[in-house]
């Protein structure tokens, strides 16, 4: 039976309007971005059967081009759809940094560096620069490694924030491998760094490593 069969209280885009998006399960979100099924297949079937092969939305999402156009019902137009929504995704949570308010919820800082770094295959050293009032002033990817490692030249990082007047910072960095536990030479490089900031009468307020779940904040962890 075709989605506009089905009594209209059951149709998932009627039901995004009426409730929200929240009350959707994986399966109907994904149906209304694919908006139609493959022969004998509708929508929702398709889209079951696709996180089903991909096995989570997380990875469906997340395939490379060639993995996501071998599945039937997909192809170049379904993602570079995809692209471009993921795209907005992160830049509507960029956009709310620079709003002029203080950045003071960790967890605003987590969703943001999650979405930004979890899903890279490449481990990726990041800096948020603040201005004296923890006001975003920018949010630069400075340095882009290997599967395992990036070299991080903190005569770098200094001279960036004192291009950009900046007070205080919040580096991080993901791990390829979703682990977010810190190595001993994540904890060295910080030191390091905050030890060369406090020279220059900058702050570093946190390092975190993002990996599967929630980032790893050093400072609430305890420090380094």
């Amino acid at each position: 039976m075709a989605i506009t069969d089905w009594p209209a209280d059951e149709r998932p885009r009627e039901r995004l309007l009426q409730k929200g998006a929240a009350t959707l399960s994986d399966a109907e979100l994904l149906a209304i971005f694919l908006r139609v099924g493959v022969v004998g297949k509708s929508a929702v079937d398709l889209a079951r059967d696709l996180l089903q092969n991909f096995g989570s939305l997380r990875a469906l999402l997340t395939a490379s081009h060639h993995d996501f156009c071998g599945h039937k019902g997909l192809g170049d137009a379904k993602y570079a759809l995809l692209q471009a929504v993921l795209e907005m995704g992160k830049r509507h949570l960029a956009e709310e940094w620079q709003r002029g308010d203080s950045l003071d919820s960790p967890q605003r800082v987590r969703q943001y560096l999650s979405a930004t770094l979890r899903d890279r295959c490449r481990e990726v050293f990041a800096v948020i620069f603040l201005d004296n009032r923890h006001r975003v002033l920018r949010f630069e990817e400075m340095f882009l490694g290997t599967i395992d490692g990036a070299t991080v030249h903190i005569r770098e990082v200094l001279k960036r924030a004192l291009e950009l007047n900046a007070a205080a910072l919040i580096v991080a960095h993901n791990h390829p491998s979703g682990v977010a536990e810190p190595s001993a030479a994540d904890l060295s490089l910080t030191r390091r760094l905050d030890q060369a900031m406090q020279l220059v009468d900058l702050r570093l307020l946190d390092h975190f490593i993002v990996g599967d779940g929630e980032p790893l904040s050093l400072r609430e962890r305890g420090g380094w």
